[in-house]
C-alpha cells in the first residue's frame, strides 16, 4: 500500500491498522440507503490515494471456542467508507479505537456522523432524528443544538414520517422530491386529495409550486365551508375533470362565481384548448342531427305555423261613402 495510504490526521492521538474482516458492523448505524454508484466512485478514489480518514471503532472482547479471546471492534462511524474499502479489495483499513463508549454514545455519534452527510436522503435523516429523541428522551430543540440545526428542520424532517410508507419510499427512491413532500403534508387530514395529488406529481412530473398550488387551493375551499357545493355542482366538476384530463374546481359566490382550470405547461394549455374545441364540434354536431330536414324545390314552414297578419289597407268602396264624396 502506497504511503498516501497512511495518512493520519493530526487530530487523533493513534490510529491503528485492523483488518476489514474484524470489523462489525454498527447495529446502531441509522443510514439505510447507500449509492451504489457513490462507492463505487469512493472505492476508486481509495485504490488511488488510500483511506484518507480513519473509521471509528469500539472494541470489545469475546470468547472463542477454544477457550481464549478475541477482539472485535464494532464500527461507530465510517459505514460508507467500509464498504467502499471492501469494494476496493483493501485488506486492512485505519481506524481511531474509542474505549467506554455506551450503546446511546455509539447511536449518538453514527446518528450525527450521518446527519452531517448532504447525501443523507429526507427519510433517513428523519429516521436518525427521531431514533435519536427516543432513545435519548431529548426535545427537538436540544436534537437541533446536537447537530447545528435549527429546531424548525428537525420539526419538518420529523413530519415526512406521517407520510404512508409508499409515499416515503417514493421519496427514498427520488420519485418526488422533498420539496413535494411539503404539499402533501399539508393533506394529511384528506387522505384521498392526497393520494390524488401524489399520483398527480409523479404521472404529471408536477412541479414543486404547481403542487403547492393545488394543495393550496384545496385547503382553501375546505375553509370556504359556506360555499358549500350541491350535488349537481359537484357531478358538474367530476364530469369537467374527466373531460378534460386535470382538475377543475368551480367557486361560486352571490353574484355567480369562477371556473379554475389547471395547466401545468404549454403543451397542457394546447390539449386543454383542443378537447374544448372538440367537445364545441360535437355539441354542435349533436344539435344539427336533430334539425328538420331541407328538401330542395318544396315549400319550407317556419317555425311559426301562423303566417302574421297583413297590414290594415282600406276598402274600394269605403271611399264611395267617403264625407269627402258628397256635394251640396
Amino acid at each position: 500500500m502506497n504511503d498516501d495510504s497512511r495518512y493520519v490526521p493530526t487530530k487523533y492521538d493513534s490510529v491503528f491498522w485492523i483488518d476489514v474482516e474484524r470489523i462489525v458492523p454498527n447495529p446502531y448505524q441509522p443510514r439505510k440507503e447507500f449509492s451504489e454508484l457513490g462507492l463505487k466512485s469512493l472505492a476508486e478514489s481509495i485504490r488511488q490515494y488510500g483511506v484518507l480518514m480513519p473509521l471509528v471503532v469500539s472494541r470489545t472482547e469475546v470468547e472463542k471456542s477454544d477457550g481464549g479471546l478475541e477482539s472485535l471492534y464494532e464500527l461507530v462511524a465510517g459505514e460508507r467508507r467500509l464498504r467502499a474499502s471492501k469494494l476496493a479489495g483493501l485488506k486492512q483499513v485505519p481506524v481511531v479505537i474509542r474505549q467506554g463508549d455506551s450503546n446511546l454514545t455509539k447511536l449518538e455519534l453514527a446518528i450525527i456522523e450521518n446527519l452531517q452527510r448532504e447525501d443523507l436522503n429526507a427519510i433517513d435523516r428523519a429516521k436518525a432524528l427521531q431514533q435519536l429523541i427516543d432513545e435519548f428522551g431529548i426535545s427537538h430543540a436540544e436534537t437541533a443544538a446536537k447537530i447545528g440545526k435549527s429546531r424548525e428542520y428537525v420539526s419538518n424532517s420529523l413530519r415526512l414520517l406521517t407520510l404512508p410508507e409508499h409515499m416515503q419510499q417514493a421519496i427514498v427512491a427520488k420519485e418526488i422530491s422533498e420539496g413535494h413532500a411539503r404539499p402533501l403534508l399539508a393533506l394529511n387530514s384528506r387522505p384521498e386529495e392526497r393520494e390524488t395529488l401524489f399520483h398527480e406529481i409523479i404521472l404529471k412530473r408536477l412541479p414543486v409550486r404547481a403542487a403547492e398550488r393545488i394543495a393550496r387551493s384545496i385547503a382553501q375551499e375546505r375553509v370556504r365551508s359556506h360555499h358549500k357545493k350541491s350535488l349537481e355542482m359537484v357531478e358538474l366538476e367530476k364530469s369537467l375533470t374527466e373531460t378534460l384530463g386535470t382538475r377543475v374546481i368551480i367557486e361560486t359566490n352571490a353574484e355567480g362565481g369562477r371556473l379554475l382550470i389547471d395547466f401545468f405547461s404549454p403543451d397542457d394549455l394546447q390539449q386543454l384548448v383542443d378537447a374544448l374545441a372538440a367537445e364545441r364540434e360535437a355539441t354542435e354536431k349533436a344539435a344539427a342531427a336533430v334539425a328538420p330536414p331541407i328538401f330542395p324545390n318544396t315549400t319550407q314552414l317556419s317555425d311559426d305555423p301562423i303566417p302574421p297578419a297583413a297590414p290594415d289597407e282600406p276598402a274600394e268602396e269605403d271611399e264611395l261613402y267617403s264625407v269627402s264624396s258628397f256635394s251640396l
